[in-house]
């Protein structure tokens, strides 16, 4: 019974190990090119794992919101970074490694407002 509950430990471990290295990948972008993007900020979603901005851009006379995905808050706050720091309706400058699908999102490399210049986020 012992060893049953054992191995059964071990499968558990296993799986949950494989999750979470899934978790922090990120095969879905395009890690090779960058995306420079400037808008305005639609909302700001400061949660766990990972903060997310939406930023509304204007293309060809259109306006399109990119999803963009950023640090967690823990990383960002070690980095200097409050919730303050970015806010709806602020104008950012983002540079970015898109989504390899091509769709409306991207991961932050960097972003650039009125207040910092070339910050990570």
């Amino acid at each position: 019974m012992k060893l049953h509950s054992l191995i059964f430990a071990a499968v558990v471990a296993v799986f949950l190990t494989g999750t979470a290295w899934a978790h922090h990948s990120h095969a879905n972008y395009n890690t090779n090119e960058f995306t420079q993007l400037e808008g305005t900020v639609k909302e700001l979603r400061w949660m766990n794992p990972h903060t997310w901005i939406y930023l509304e851009v204007a293309n060809e006379g259109k306006s399109e919101v990119w999803v963009l995905e950023g640090s967690s808050p823990r990383g960002l706050m070690r980095d200097g970074w409050t919730r303050e720091d970015v806010a709806p309706g602020e104008f950012l400058k983002v540079k970015c490694n898109p989504l390899k699908d091509g769709s409306t999102g991207c991961l932050v490399e960097t972003v650039t407002s009125k207040r910092f210049t070339d910050k990570e986020y």
